[in-house]
């Protein structure tokens, strides 16, 4: 939301719009009541993710039977309107937004204060530098970590941000972020982090660090906040890849960050399994990440995605043991539970199911501090979204 807020405070297109946010169905129906007795045409704008698409369609319908006429259009954009736009669309939405937001909103803006019609076709598969956009909504306060890298090269076959912002890394340059960081110190913000599906990918173009790129990046933003401010790389919420997680890396992140933990994803003990999920690294890969995380004196927190599509009950079993290991050696587990997300190569795949003794296994962890994550709602929510695919195809999950 404060990205989009942002891509309009400035924009030629939305002068003399009127924008308004509402927080939960209720105050949603008493901002529209207002704003439908003042303007002809008004834009609901919805943004949500598949585990949310259910409710979102009952705040809807909640919305839809408290205040409804003509003049108002409810727009649905956002990661799963992009990946089930026809099942989005019967959902009850007038319009579905696909793809990156920022074009999009800022044409509709501009057809609704020129009195045209409302359309979508071909504004979602224009995609901008990052650079155009504003990373947040400084003019209304609402300021969130600043994306810095949009899109990933890595394409692994669970995760929608390859497949919803393109196959390819675009940056922000240095000039830009080091210029928002400065507009977070003035407005009074005393941390910043970042957004980014691969922080040590900054400023590359493949799958080689840029280190020269990275310090550019972390000594501008530091010169930007202040040396009393918290600035935090590498960690929630981004991710560095392990095969990244060098001695030369970590230093930067000493030199210029606060940050004493690094977010590493691990994902599967079985080298097998990470092939198949198209992760291009490999368990050891992991192995050393961990080893040079503690010894540059930082907690290394480690991704694992448990459920994956076609693991076998032994690489299941490997990669418990492996979370095992990885925590002797001083890292926590950050566990997840597979979930066929709309729009990736596994969307029709099984949801994640972990057999009891692994569950009591990650319980065990859990209770001695090795481990967190949503892993345990996750499991509700990836049947929740096998059972949806299920309907729209005709079939049963298994």
């Amino acid at each position: 939301m404060n990205v989009l807020l942002g891509a309009l405070e400035d924009a030629r297109e939305a002068r003399g719009i009127t924008l308004r946010t509402a927080t939960g169905r209720t105050q949603l129906v008493e901002v529209l009541s207002e704003e439908a007795q003042r303007a002809e045409r008004v834009l609901v704008l919805w943004s949500f993710y598949s585990p949310e698409a259910r409710k979102c369609a009952l705040d809807l319908a909640f919305v839809r039977r408290r205040v409804d006429r003509p003049g108002i259009v409810h727009v649905a954009g956002g990661p799963h309107a992009s990946a089930e736009h026809t099942a989005t669309r019967a959902l009850g939405f007038d319009l579905v937004a696909r793809g990156e937001g920022e074009h999009t909103l800022r044409a509709l803006a501009a057809a609704l204060a020129d009195g045209a019609p409302l359309e979508l076709a071909g504004h979602g598969a224009r995609v901008e530098e990052l650079d155009a956009f504003p990373p947040f909504a400084p003019a209304a306060q609402r300021f969130n970590a600043l994306e810095i890298t949009r899109g990933c090269i890595y394409a692994c076959s669970f995760c929608q941000t390859p497949f919803l912002a393109k196959a390819r890394f675009r940056h922000r340059s240095v000039g830009e972020i080091a210029r928002w960081a400065r507009v977070m110190k003035d407005a009074g913000c005393a941390y910043l982090r970042f957004l980014s599906p691969t922080a040590f990918s900054y400023g590359a173009s493949g799958r080689e660090v840029d280190l020269g790129a990275l310090e550019a990046l972390l000594a501008g933003v530091r010169e930007s906040m202040g040396n009393s401010a918290k600035i935090y790389f590498g960690t929630f919420p981004s991710e560095v890849r392990p095969e990244h997680v060098t001695h030369a890396a970590l230093a930067l992140i000493k030199r210029y960050a606060s940050n004493t933990q690094l977010v590493i994803g691990g994902q599967s003990g079985s080298d097998r399994v990470l092939e198949a999920a198209h992760r291009g690294h490999t368990r050891e890969d992991v192995v050393r990440a961990v080893r040079v995380a503690r010894e540059a004196g930082f907690l290394p927190n480690v991704d694992f995605l448990f459920g994956l599509p076609g693991e076998r009950a032994r690489e299941a079993q490997e990669s418990l043991v492996f979370a095992r290991e990885l925590t002797d050696l001083g890292a926590r587990v950050h566990a997840h539970t597979f979930m066929p997300l709309p729009g990736t190569p596994l969307s029709g795949a099984r949801p994640g199911r972990l057999a009891p003794r692994m569950v009591l296994e990650l319980e065990r962890l859990a209770a001695r501090g090795a481990l967190y994550g949503q892993w345990r709602a996750q499991q509700s929510i990836a049947r929740s979204l096998a059972r949806r695919r299920a309907r729209k195809v005709g079939c049963a999950p298994r």
